[in-house]
């Protein structure tokens, strides 16, 4: 089986780093597939689920917000201020957070409040699916 190089950097800490026999990716146009020996690269990850497959078969699931991916000669690079397992996020919180976000939302104060509070809305829904996904 071929495997490349992967290394997950959250903000806070670290979240993988070792072979990667598969990894998928959200992006602005949806999911994004990576295997060994992919061209070179760099794109925007948007909030959403990533999936990493290792050689041995196992799959880590993670609800990631926007960042960066950088694949290089067999090497990929993810840069994401918050990457979460689905047993790290407690849904009740999570559900909180989204209702806030989406009052704060409703408010319309400033340009910039109302997009960092649907950024904050679009990263506490997400986390919400992968704990679903990962349920099911």
């Amino acid at each position: 089986m071929n495997v490349f190089d992967l290394t997950v950097l959250a903000a806070e800490k670290p979240f993988y780093e070792g072979e990667c026999a598969s990894l998928v990716i959200p992006t602005i146009n949806g999911q994004y597939g990576i295997l060994a020996y992919h061209y070179n690269m760099t794109a925007a990850i948007s909030a959403g689920m990533l999936k990493i497959e290792a050689p041995d078969g196992a799959i880590t699931i993670a609800a990631v917000s926007a960042g960066l991916v950088k694949v290089e000669d067999n090497k990929v690079l993810i840069l994401v201020d918050t990457a979460e397992r689905p047993e790290e996020i407690d849904e009740n919180r999570a559900r909180r957070a989204a209702a806030q976000a989406q009052e704060e939302i409703l408010q319309r104060r400033s340009i910039r409040e109302y997009h960092a509070a649907q950024a904050r809305m679009a990263r506490e829904l997400n986390r919400l699916r992968v704990k679903k996904h990962t349920q099911l």
